[in-house]
């Protein structure tokens, strides 16, 4: 009976996973205090694009006495102007919010506008881990019935307001009459995350989130135009050793000279693996500042006057590197042996290391 053909291992991706026994970000949220809650929204709203490639102007915490019920104030301009910035509201219960819950801090919104603690924001946005309850939620998705609702329960004192009739004066009134409440929204909590993961090196920190490295990219038979420059400066290598021209075809005709070849051009793909990485999960200056670790490490040593050929050289950085500390660079974790090694030839691509003189 014929042996079934083996099918070839799909190459692993990489991705993120959360250590072991840490929360998910979605649940550890319900665990913080108010005061981490307005820190984390700060800090995604800080991230957070707005369109047209915008960022924010300024984001600001403001939680605390004197708040004037605004947690955290981000604005799209510096200065603080009617329609060009956005009021976010934090409230961190045990329970999705309630009317009662959320009149009072309405309230309180409007006599900070009448009292002119700030001007009218674009949007007011809601921030709850556990979200809104279901009586919230369907008012919100109501602007005209939820103000009418408000007005209502303010006048008769009730749903949070027992006692605050006598605030609800003509001028407020007019005010709340005026007012869009279709800018008073809720904020999702995947929101507020999916924003806050945009600096990746925070949320990782905060939730406890790994990256996961996949596999490396294996080396084509053929180099590509892509390993010219490093490729040469082999080449020329082998010319130097052999003492006389040669052409990579010739190098890859002679034995010990292409497998000399393709055992480096392995070393460039365990660190074009490592680049792969740095650039889907951290971007592209984490892997350019390593390799600048690496240039700083290995130069002196690759450019010692007492070596006298292209082997020298490039065996004093192989050296070299294999001793170095890179623990600053947040790729230190996912490090594999033939990364540091394969940096060499990836500054030789760039023209930044040489072995032939």
């Amino acid at each position: 009976m014929a042996k079934a053909a083996s099918v070839p291992r799909k190459p692993r991706k990489n991705g993120f996973e959360v250590k072991r026994g840490v929360v998910p970000p979605s649940s550890l949220v319900l665990h913080f205090s108010p005061d981490q809650w307005e820190k984390f929204i700060e800090e995604a709203c800080r991230q957070r694009g707005l369109p047209n490639a915008v960022m924010y102007a300024a984001v600001k915490q403001l939680g605390g006495a004197g708040d004037g019920g605004r947690d955290v104030e981000a604005r799209l301009v510096p200065a603080l102007l009617a329609g060009q910035w956005d009021l976010y509201q934090a409230k961190h219960y045990s329970a999705g919010i309630t009317p009662s819950e959320f009149f009072p801090e309405l309230a309180k919104f409007f006599l900070q506008l009448i009292a002119g603690t700030y001007p009218a924001p674009r949007q007011y946005l809601l921030c709850a881990p556990r979200g809104v309850g279901n009586d919230l939620h369907n008012l919100l998705s109501k602007p005209s019935e939820l103000k009418q609702r408000f007005v209502d329960d303010w006048t008769a004192g009730k749903t949070g307001l027992q006692g605050r009739s006598a605030e609800l004066t003509p001028m407020v009134k007019t005010l709340i009459g005026a007012y869009d409440f279709s800018t008073i929204v809720e904020c999702q909590v995947r929101d507020l995350l999916a924003w806050h993961a945009l600096n990746r090196a925070k949320h990782f920190e905060l939730f406890g989130i790994e990256a996961e490295r996949g596999d490396d990219p294996a080396a084509p038979s053929v180099p590509t135009t892509a390993e010219h420059a490093y490729v040469e400066e082999l080449r020329r290598l082998y010319e130097e050793h052999a003492g006389k021209p040669m052409t990579l075809p010739e190098v890859l005709q002679e034995q010990r000279y292409e497998e000399h070849l393709q055992s480096h051009r392995a070393l460039f793909y365990c660190a074009e693996g490592l680049k792969m990485f740095s650039r889907d999960l951290y971007g592209e200056e984490e892997f350019n500042t390593l390799l600048e670790m690496v240039l700083m490490g290995v130069r002196p040593s690759v450019n010692s006057l007492k070596h006298k050929s292209g082997e020298e050289r490039l065996y004093a950085g192989l050296s070299t590197v294999a001793g170095l500390k890179v623990n600053d660079s947040v790729l230190s974790p996912r490090l594999r042996a033939g990364d540091l090694p394969g940096t060499c030839h990836h500054l030789a691509n760039q023209g930044k290391l040489t072995w032939v003189k």
